[in-house]
């Protein structure tokens, strides 16, 4: 058995170079050339990429147990601490279960009322012909609500701190994945004094709230208080420290607005560029003759699938690594321990095989009769496996509500000639940002 063919690098570092500059267009050219399976190495890294989903069902699910998380994730730890984004094996398994029970249903339909407070707010402080960014304008609104629904605090009035401190930490996953990025964070450089700075605001925002809830000794209905009571009823008991109990609460800080708000950023802007969709959208949320409330996300289903269509187009979490931890072998090729296994969303939601004439928007691709008919992991925004995103139902809940609040009282268009381009971090982001115009809709209610 072999290792995958791949492209090879034509001068030292050549690969680094070409996977930095554009990350999203090296995968791309190289599932193009070598098909399913593609071998390359990245310094003394040997790396391959998969590109079919019974290969993506192989590694996130039935040889999960095979892998480790990948280099990316192996970095973040030292900014998120060992959360469920970073941790492994037995202690992955306990935080989740004690994670998992604030995103049941009946906690997420709780949750409901504060993300269209929010979006209520948003809406009501925008103007008509007013050009702003939308995709600042969502990190604001998600960070609004990740802190009122998951921690019970307002902390929109601190967006512009907490936000910055959140840029510079998610810029340090940039400096850690280049090489010898460990030890480029000893030195005195601009960025990694950025970061210091980033982990002590964060954490004196979370290691605030936690004392705050040990002091109330109560539940208040929001995660942070639950994860501070919770215990491991299927293990040895024991409730969590505040180390983890910071990492799972930075962890979900970050996560829980950023992959939001990039998804409802990208819908604004494939909206603005296709104005039947946008019109079946308001048509829909305008039937409701009110704010929306939880109970109503189940009469939005055009509204669910141009968000499902939008994370198709730029899937926030765009590429899964994982390092095998034993040899692992595949149709025809090995692969030794250590190599790191890609499986790109990006990749599969663009596959001409699963979805005909993939560039295009097409919300109907989500309906339930056109959905069934591809293979599951051609479509996997929110991970797979054991590791499948604790938070999807809320994410799902979350993007609905707030597009539908929001939808019901404006439109936006794009400011011409402004360049919107993929920036491909630890989301998929929009490089320079979304700039539109804000239109107030005439509708009677």
């Amino acid at each position: 058995m072999r290792f995958p063919p791949g492209p090879k690098s034509r001068f030292p570092g050549d690969v680094i170079f070409r996977l930095r500059a554009d990350f999203l267009g090296f995968l791309e050219s190289a599932a193009r050339d070598y098909g399913d399976a593609v071998g390359f190495s990245v310094g003394s890294e040997r790396y391959v990429l998969l590109n079919h989903p019974e290969l993506i069902r192989d590694v996130l699910v039935t040889n999960q147990r095979s892998f480790h998380k990948g280099r990316a994730l192996e970095q973040a730890r030292r900014v998120l601490g060992n959360g469920l984004l970073t941790s492994e094996g037995d202690f992955h398994l306990r935080q989740r279960r004690l994670v998992q029970p604030a995103f049941h249903r009946d906690r997420i339909a709780g949750y409901g009322a504060a993300m269209v407070a929010c979006a209520e707010r948003t809406r009501a402080r925008w103007t008509d012909g007013t050009v702003l960014d939308m995709h600042a304008e969502m990190m604001r609104l998600t960070l609004a609500v990740v802190g009122k629904t998951l921690f019970g605090a307002d902390v929109e009035g601190d967006a512009e701190e907490i936000g910055t401190a959140l840029e510079d930490a998610l810029g340090a996953f940039a400096l850690n994945m280049l090489p010898f990025g460990e030890w480029l964070e000893r030195l005195p450089l601009p960025a990694v004094r950025r970061l210091r700075k980033a982990r002590v605001t964060l954490d004196r925002t979370i290691y605030r709230m936690i004392a705050e809830r040990r002091a109330a000794g109560d539940d208040r209905g929001d995660l942070l208080s639950m994860l501070v009571h919770a215990t491991d009823a299927e293990g040895d008991g024991t409730s969590m420290t505040d180390e983890q109990l910071r990492d799972e609460a930075l962890t979900i800080f970050l996560a829980g607005h950023e992959t939001t708000a990039n998804a409802l950023a990208w819908t604004w802007y494939l909206l603005a560029q296709h104005q039947a969709v946008a019109g079946r959208v308001h048509a829909e949320v305008d039937a409701l003759g009110r704010v929306p409330r939880f109970s109503d996300v189940a009469c939005l289903p055009y509204t669910r699938q141009v968000i499902a269509e939008s994370m198709r187009l730029y899937p926030p979490a765009y590429a899964i690594g994982r390092r095998a931890v034993v040899p692992y072998s595949f149709g025809e090729y090995q692969v030794p321990a250590r190599t790191i296994v890609l499986v790109s969303q990006y990749l599969q939601h663009r596959d001409a095989r699963w979805f005909p004439d993939p560039e295009r928007f097409d919300p109907d691709r989500w309906t339930p009769e056109a959905a069934q008919d591809r293979p599951k992991f051609s479509y996997f925004p929110f991970g797979a496996g054991t590791r499948v995103c604790v938070g999807e139902q809320f994410a799902w809940t979350e993007a609905v509500l707030l597009l539908a609040t929001l939808a019901q009282e404006w439109s936006a268009s794009l400011v011409p000639g402004h360049a919107v381009e993929l920036q491909p971090r630890i989301t998929l982001r929009p490089k320079h940002g979304v700039r539109m115009v804000l239109h107030r809709r005439a509708v009677e209610r």
